[in-house]
């Protein structure tokens, strides 16, 4: 197979959810060039809105090549929602388990049957305070490695204007039309990983580049420069508990 049909379950989702999409938002779309005509591939997007999915999910749906997510197994349980995800064939991954490994292995098999994976690096919402990506986990950097498929750094911006993350109250910003900016890039160079085993240090390098590689194109998304070094959320919560520590001992 060279690639996924869209199907019944799909083309239903796009029914539920386009309309409103289209009514909410404005849309600025490019790069749909890069995106494989056939075979597997995966695509590495950043997070930062509840609602990116569904914008993200949009402008794939639209190049005739859906994307299976890698989503939390806890959604496969909701009633409606799971079904979705199962009819559209997501993958479910269960964290903090060796199930998790599962997700890599049908994540590595459908590539090899021609599909789109998508993934998450970052594996959350950003907590960069001027929301670009932060240090990504290496999954994809395993996935890319073992199947050798294209890797298509997606950047977006847009539906964290309407809908921020982690904020403490609904702060629904819908009105004005917000535009929901998304741009694919050319596939991330790999090749000099080929071959290589893959060691924590190797896969580190790996996600580094990748995660580079959306950073790149979401500079040009939103016109400005990322900060130097990307954000590291352990990092700013061990200085956190730090200053409160030195804090309390004054």
């Amino acid at each position: 197979m060279s690639r996924r049909r869209i199907g019944f379950w799909y083309r239903l989702a796009a029914v539920i959810a386009k309309p409103p999409l289209v009514v909410l938002f404005k849309r600025d779309w490019r790069g749909m060039e890069h995106i494989p005509a056939d075979g597997g591939f995966i695509t590495a997007v950043n997070h930062n809105s509840y609602v990116d999915p569904l914008s993200y999910g949009h402008f794939q749906y639209n190049t005739g090549r859906v994307p299976r997510f890698l989503a939390k197994a806890a959604l496969f349980r909701a009633p409606f929602v799971g079904m979705m995800l199962r009819g559209t064939g997501q993958i479910p991954v269960y964290r903090e388990t060796t199930d998790a490994l599962n997700a890599f292995r049908a994540a590595v098999a459908a590539i090899e049957d021609g599909e789109c994976v998508a993934f998450y690096p970052e594996g959350t919402l950003t907590r960069d305070p001027d929301m670009w990506p932060m240090n990504g986990k290496t999954g994809a950097a395993r996935v890319a490695l073992m199947t050798r498929a294209p890797v298509i750094p997606v950047a977006q911006w847009g539906a964290n204007l309407a809908m921020p993350p982690y904020a403490k109250e609904n702060k629904y910003r819908f009105f004005p039309r917000k535009t929901l900016r998304v741009q694919a890039g050319p596939p991330v160079d790999l090749s000099r990983f080929y071959g290589s085993d893959p060691t924590p240090d190797v896969l580190r390098e790996v996600t580094e580049v990748i995660m580079a590689a959306i950073t790149e194109q979401l500079e040009t998304v939103r016109g400005e420069k990322a900060p130097a070094e990307p954000y590291d959320h352990r990092k700013a919560r061990a200085n956190q508990r730090r200053k409160a520590e030195e804090k309390g001992s004054q």
